[in-house]
């Protein structure tokens, strides 16, 4: 098949969504089929067309959200029209994946159900979240999307609660590298880092942010110091994130603010870590934590963390609870209680047989259900289904 999608952001541009494409893309191209990408354009960057591991990338600032956002979208429909059409006419698609184009723009949206009709393609909307907005009932209700995939059942439950049959949501979790991240002892990350060596790392994966619960781990860590006095917390750093109503540098200073306040500055370490950084600092670490403080859709780092056969501490919201089972593969506590965060890690400190087996667990689990491969067949299954009702 001949496969166009069309998101928001790709790396450098980096976040859940983002992450997601640059696993199921490479892997439906080892699978035979050809992948076409839209995205936005990102400043320094300078290349507009690329090849990411067999898939064709194309950017446009028109799919910039964080230029859109200053601009404003009156008076882009011409433009946005030519782009669309441009990208669907080279890449000649069997089906059109859109991510996470149910949200933010009507013009965009609009523009891509109107040419996926005229080409007679069928059209594919990956919800990766929902929003408590017009917009997002506009867009969810009022494209003629031919399906609807659900990242997690929560997000599933969350389409159909709107208005949205149940027939037409199909729910296809992540899925991850399993060659990638894998159990083991961190070695070069030392030595880029050395400030981490000797040290009880707690990581937190996910950016730094208030609606991440950056705020709730520097709270908890206050009270896990108590008892593990050579206890780091390390804090993902965000840059070049969508960041739609600008809102991540309030979060940011607020959460630094907050380090300083407790006396934390030499036990929390925030820096911006490539995605091959990622499993050598889950393979450091000893606990890694969500305590997300709003409905996550899914959580990809909940996977990573369960392949490297680390136990995760996620809060009871969204679609964590699907994949963090308490006491199976790790913890899950209640949304900002960080009494319970704190407590959950000391007990991990303390017990080694406890953390061993959390995490063995989520390595098997990750094995059995979660890898990319499994992901991708299950996204082929849908559009294998609209291909032959077309045909």
């Amino acid at each position: 098949m001949r496969i166009a999608m069309l998101h928001w952001g790709f790396p450098p541009i980096i976040g859940g969504v983002e992450t997601h494409l640059t696993m199921l893309c490479p892997e439906l191209v080892r699978k035979g089929h050809k992948v076409f990408l839209l995205t936005s354009s990102v400043e320094g960057l300078g290349k507009i067309e690329e090849d990411f591991a067999g898939s064709a990338i194309k950017r446009t600032p028109l799919m910039d959200l964080n230029w859109l956002y200053k601009r404003g979208l009156e008076g882009l429909d011409d433009r946005v029209e030519e782009a669309f059409s441009d990208f669907i006419e080279r890449a000649h698609p069997d089906i059109i994946h859109a991510h996470n184009m149910h949200y933010f723009s009507h013009v965009h949206a609009k523009t891509l159900e109107s040419l996926a009709k005229k080409k007679g393609v069928p059209l594919v909307l990956t919800a990766h979240n929902v929003w408590d907005d017009i917009v997002f009932l506009d867009l969810t209700l009022g494209i003629g999307w031919d399906a609807i995939i659900a990242v997690s059942e929560f997000i599933a439950r969350e389409l159909v609660s709107v208005g949205l049959s149940k027939k037409r949501v199909t729910v296809v979790h992540h899925g991850i590298d399993i060659d990638k991240f894998i159990p083991g002892k961190a070695g070069r990350v030392f030595k880029k880092y050395p400030m981490l060596k000797n040290r009880r790392i707690i990581f937190h994966p996910a950016r730094t942010g208030l609606a991440k619960g950056s705020d709730i781990s520097v709270k908890a860590l206050r009270i896990i110091k108590k008892t593990i006095p050579d206890a780091l917390l390390i804090l993902a750093g965000t840059r070049r994130i969508i960041d739609w109503g600008s809102t991540q540098h309030k979060d940011l200073a607020y959460i630094t603010q907050l380090v300083k306040r407790f006396g934390l500055e030499k036990d929390t370490f925030v820096d911006v870590f490539t995605r091959k950084e990622m499993p050598e600092l889950y393979q450091a670490s000893e606990i890694v934590i969500y305590p997300s403080s709003v409905s996550e859709p899914f959580g990809l780092t909940m996977l990573e963390a369960m392949a490297c056969s680390r136990p995760m501490i996620v809060t009871n919201s969204g679609g964590m609870p699907e994949i963090i089972k308490d006491g199976v593969n790790g913890f899950v506590i209640k949304v900002r209680d960080y009494k319970a965060l704190a407590d959950r890690c000391i007990s991990l400190f303390q017990n080694e047989d406890l953390k061993a087996s959390l995490g063995q667990t989520g390595r098997e689990i990750a094995e059995e259900k979660f890898t990319q491969g499994i992901m991708t067949e299950n996204t082929l299954s849908v559009y294998r289904k609209l291909v032959g009702k077309k045909k």
